[in-house]
């Protein structure tokens, strides 16, 4: 009897190894090959997760930054499985105050596809070229109006950014390199729009400093298509950014020109101009030395700063040729508490404001608007484009498309799945190629969903939907108009009239329109 228990702990011993070894060879999971056999717990768990939650823990609509549901969407888009949800929504809708209900047209000028199939891809290019307002040499009609947002190597591994970048390459995006200069993983093909935080990293010279030649030998070695100033994020509102010593290695330093296991201190403040007007002569300098489009990007807080830039971009001619609001629900880093549940206004209340300042004098048709917190999700992105919109970016959605499962481990360096660590070990488990792929899957996805909501609300392009096709639950039994709720007036949020006829007429010469069966005889009008 001994000798037969001893043969199947045996076994059961080379069954484990075998495991082990396959996990340790595998590339699909990255989880697997960080953690071997063990694993294989977290499949369990999320396989009878549901019928955990129903009974014991927490309902679908519960988990925060992004519920189960949401997530799940994701995952599925990137894996091209079926998205699809049964049994209606379980969402809280009669009794959840600032819900969003987006309102179909039963005849509208676009009609959907009679029965669109999973796999295909929408072509949903930005509805304004960008810079085009103000001449630059080198303006572009963005080909996505779904992008990458900015993630630096640094926060992020070297393989989560290839991917990402592969990805954006897969997709026809463009991908924000992040404050944390422009890496070699960030050259794998993706159109890059080059991100210039207060380091200046990647284009400083040895004392720190903004090296303008830097910077265009830069621009001239990649295929960066613009250029975004980052004045504060939704993350880590008006502070500078810290990557610890130890994360600093060999790779990093020399990326972004920094010594080698030093703490890195970001400032909260520009040193190459000091207040709005020098800002806007930045602007110009940059645009015209590149030649490329120029942007900001900005959390929203004291509104005075707006008040004064859109003054001066009346009066003087100078200004940004994008604008990038990120919302304070926004963040993929590491930052103090008070700062992430608190300090700047959410998106949809910080764009509103300024959008409304920029519609006021009106110059919100010279300016390409970008949104950017928890905008990866499709009903959110809706009401974003109704409320002016012209791109949408995402992080930490395309972060969940590559393999992270919300730890929420990020400031830790212990990212399980290699996202957002530096730890060799971790990131070995994160195949570039792959998971570039499922990128590219998520992207395309939430694009072509955009399409479908657009097409349901009798538009041809997402960019064309306008606040009268969008409502905001107060409750159980009244709902008030979006352009209500944050005091439009007619027309806005919407493009030029020259630009909603050029997007609509690219929009109907390269995608095909749904149709309906051949009319009866007995066909009435």
């Amino acid at each position: 009897m001994k000798r037969g228990i001893r043969a199947a702990a045996a076994a059961a011993a080379s069954a484990v190894a075998a495991v082990a070894v396959r996990d340790l060879m595998q590339r699909n999971h990255a989880l697997l090959r960080n953690f071997p056999v063990i694993g294989h717990g977290r499949y369990l768990i999320e396989a009878i997760g549901p019928e955990l939650r129903q009974y014991v823990v927490a309902g679908n609509n519960e988990e925060r930054p992004f519920t189960r549901d949401q997530r799940r969407w994701v995952y599925a888009s990137a894996k091209m499985e079926n998205n699809y949800f049964g049994f209606g929504t379980d969402n809280d809708i009669e009794y959840t105050a600032g819900y969003p209900i987006i309102k179909h047209k039963t005849f509208g000028r676009a009609v959907p596809r009679s029965n669109p199939s999973a796999g295909y891809e929408a072509y949903v290019p930005c509805a304004k070229v960008l810079g085009a307002a103000r001449g630059r040499r080198h303006a572009f009609r963005p080909e996505s109006v779904v992008n990458i947002s900015g993630m630096s190597f640094g926060s992020l591994s070297g393989a989560a950014v290839e991917a990402l970048n592969r990805g954006a390459a897969l997709a026809g995006c463009l991908h924000n390199t992040g404050e944390g200069a422009l890496s070699p993983y960030h050259r794998r093909g993706g159109d890059l729009i080059f991100q210039i935080g207060t380091s200046y990293f990647g284009c400083r010279d040895e004392q720190g400093r903004f090296d303008l030649q830097r910077l265009k030998d830069l621009v001239a070695s990649a295929p960066v298509r613009a250029l975004e100033i980052k004045l504060s994020q939704g993350a880590k509102p008006s502070l500078g950014g810290l990557l610890p010593g130890a994360k600093v290695s060999a790779e990093i330093a020399a990326t972004r020109g920094i010594p080698e296991g030093v703490d890195c201190v970001s400032p909260s403040r520009h040193a190459e101009f000091h207040d709005t007007d020098s800002l806007l002569d930045w602007i110009e300098l940059l645009a015209a030395e590149t030649g490329l489009p120029v942007g900001i990007k900005s959390a929203v807080g004291d509104l005075g700063f707006w008040d004064e830039l859109i003054t001066l971009m009346a009066t003087t001619g100078r200004g940004p040729d994008f604008v990038t609001i990120d919302g304070g629900e926004g963040g993929t880093g590491a930052a103090p508490l008070i700062f992430t549940d608190t300090v700047s206004l959410p998106f949809q209340v910080g764009f509103a404001r300024v959008y409304r300042m920029f519609a006021e004098r009106n110059l919100h048709e010279q300016v390409v608007f970008v949104g950017a917190g928890k905008l990866g999700l499709p009903d959110n992105a809706v009401v974003a484009f109704a409320l002016g919109c012209d791109m949408v970016n995402v992080a930490r959605e395309a972060m969940l498309a590559i393999g992270c499962i919300q730890a929420q481990k990020c400031h830790t360096d212990t990212c399980p799945t290699g996202v957002a660590t530096q730890n060799r070990w971790l990131t070995r488990g994160l195949d570039p190629t792959l998971k570039s792929v499922r990128a590219a899957n998520y992207i395309k996805t939430l694009r072509r969903d955009l399409l479908k909501v657009a097409e349901a609300c009798g538009v041809e392009h997402p960019g064309l939907i306008d606040t009268g096709s969008v409502e905001i639950l107060d409750g159980r039994t009244a709902a008030t108009a979006l352009d209500e709720v944050y005091g439009y007036r007619a027309g806005w949020g919407l493009p030029s009239a020259a630009d909603q006829k050029a997007i609509a007429e690219l929009m109907t010469a390269t995608e095909p329109q749904g149709s309906t069966a051949p009319p009866s005889a007995t066909r009435v009008g």
